[in-house]
């Protein structure tokens, strides 16, 4: 079976392939992380179909803000 991948885009444009960034002004850095399956399908049970990625940014940010207040 022969697939076709060719992308038909319009001469001129601006638009990007990929995800978009998170935020404007803001660098962001890949980072791999490895997680238990339990845990990677509990985190998938609450957070919902395609927001693992930002179930995991609010938990880091809760428990960062979380220490931090522990040591001032």
């Amino acid at each position: 079976m022969e697939v076709d991948l060719t992308l038909a885009m319009e001469t001129g444009t601006t638009r990007r392939m990929g995800r978009p960034p998170l935020k404007r002004n803001v660098e962001t850095v890949v980072s791999a992380v490895r997680l238990p399956a339990d845990m990677v399908q509990r985190i998938d049970a609450i957070a919902g179909p395609n927001k693992r990625g930002e179930f995991i940014r609010e938990a880091i940010e809760a428990e960062l803000e979380r220490r931090e207040a522990l040591k001032s």
